[in-house]
């Protein structure tokens, strides 16, 4: 979510109209027209790695090669052969393939559709029986928790901290957001503003995903392209079950506006554009459920959010995201959730640092009590 947070200061306000560069927002409520007169703005964002044309060895779903995921140097419980799962114990035919991912045969008279695959820890939908609980990050410290230090170390608090959200008897399904495409201070050669993540360091944030039965999201920052073009940047990785998606329109600027020094928006007619295209990509594939997060943190970000649609195939999130006190989090809650259509699903963002800036970081009972509760809770 934050790929410049040494340049940039979150205001705890809401729709405060502010656009300074010392007290910007990263979950902020700045103009979206006017640019910010900070020599902060020019230094440099962190830079993704480019974009590589390595073969991934994680196994594309349904791969016959065994030898495609048999090795995962993280750890050495990466799975072996195929073996009856678990979570379709019900069902003889359903296997667990070599890449973790469970498929199941379609039915009987339906030769021609896709095997449908299951989410991580079972099943095709993810509501209401999952609570999505994560961390946000990638590359760089700076750019959330989940950058920092040793990944499995990191996915072992994410397991602990789910089991705190499970009082009202929704299973944790363990998050990790990757910021994959990163927004960047220069224009680079397509003057787009952005960077995407290479395939080598996606390969290895999903192998450690899918060695814990979690999802991968892979969160894109726009800069100045489009969503639908970032968003198709990245099929080879979203034709596997256990990944989706992330938005963050606080970065999508106009043709001839700067990261950093305007806060960028988005509108229904965009989101509804990349929803309907992930909808009949997962259809046409059999894949599970796909989660399509879009981070929210001001009115403005995302004027007319009661216009998203629904989709088969495809849960929306709103994430509210924002920093502050306990009493400005909810205060924000209500007012973004507010207009919401029934079809959208909501979460709640908290930050280890910054919230604490400002009194005692929400506890999960804290969170629990949101109205309506949040379906996905993510930390920075």
């Amino acid at each position: 979510m934050r790929p410049v947070r040494p340049l940039l200061r979150r205001n705890v306000a809401v729709g405060a109209g502010l656009v300074s560069l010392a007290s910007l927002v990263v979950a902020g409520c700045g103009s979206g027209s006017a640019e910010a007169d900070s020599p902060a703005a020019a230094a440099s964002f962190p830079t993704a790695s480019a974009s590589s044309s390595v073969s991934p060895s994680v196994a594309p779903s349904g791969s016959a090669d065994p030898s495609l995921t048999a090795t995962v140097p993280e750890s050495p419980q990466a799975p072996g052969g195929a073996e009856t799962s678990s979570s379709s114990a019900g069902d003889p035919a359903a296997t667990t393939a070599p890449d973790g991912s469970t498929t199941t045969p379609a039915p009987s008279g339906s030769a021609d559709a896709p095997a449908v695959k299951e989410l991580p820890r079972g099943g095709t939908e993810l509501f209401p029986r999952y609570r999505l609980v994560g961390y946000s990050g990638g590359a760089a410290k700076s750019f959330g928790r989940l950058g920092i230090g040793d990944l499995q170390a990191r996915v072992d608090e994410i397991e602990r901290l789910g089991k705190k959200y499970d009082g009202d008897g929704r299973e944790p399904l363990p998050v990790m957001e990757l910021i994959a495409t990163v927004v960047q201070a220069s224009p680079g050669q397509d003057k787009m503003h952005r960077a995407r993540t290479g395939d080598a360091q996606i390969e290895r944030y999903l192998k450690v995903a899918r060695r814990n039965k979690a999802l991968l999201l892979l969160n894109i920052q726009p800069g100045r392209a489009d969503f639908l073009t970032e968003v198709k940047a990245m099929s080879r990785w979203l034709e596997e079950p256990d990944v989706g998606l992330a938005l963050d329109p606080e970065w999508a600027v106009g043709p001839k506006q700067t990261p950093g020094r305007v806060y960028g928006h988005t509108t229904a007619a965009e989101l509804n554009e990349v929803s309907l295209w992930l909808s009949r990509f997962t259809t046409e594939r059999g894949l599970p459920e796909k989660a399509l997060v879009v981070h929210q943190l001001a009115p403005r970000i995302i004027s007319d959010v009661d216009e998203m649609r629904e989709r088969t195939g495809v849960q929306v999130i709103l994430s509210v995201d924002g920093i502050g006190a306990r009493s400005d989090k909810e205060k924000t809650w209500r007012t973004l959730v507010k207009p919401l259509p029934d079809s959208v699903h909501t979460g709640f963002k908290l930050f280890f640092e910054e919230d604490r800036e400002h009194g005692d970081l929400m506890t999960p009972a804290q969170v629990l009590k949101l109205k309506p509760r949040p379906e996905y809770v993510l930390y920075e």
